[in-house]
């Protein structure tokens, strides 16, 4: 395997782990008692 191959199959593993994570996190916002909790957690700190 070429070094610009592993490059590629990094950067392309990087993206998709992103695009994951931003996934996961706007299926999180799509539920409300998960947004009652975070803001509940939020305003504890204060």
């Amino acid at each position: 395997m070429s070094a610009a191959h592993r490059h590629n199959l990094q950067r392309t593993a990087w993206w998709a782990a992103a695009v994951a994570a931003l996934g996961a996190v706007f299926a999180l916002y799509t539920r409300p008692a998960f947004l009652v909790t975070l803001v509940d957690q939020i305003w504890a700190c204060f």
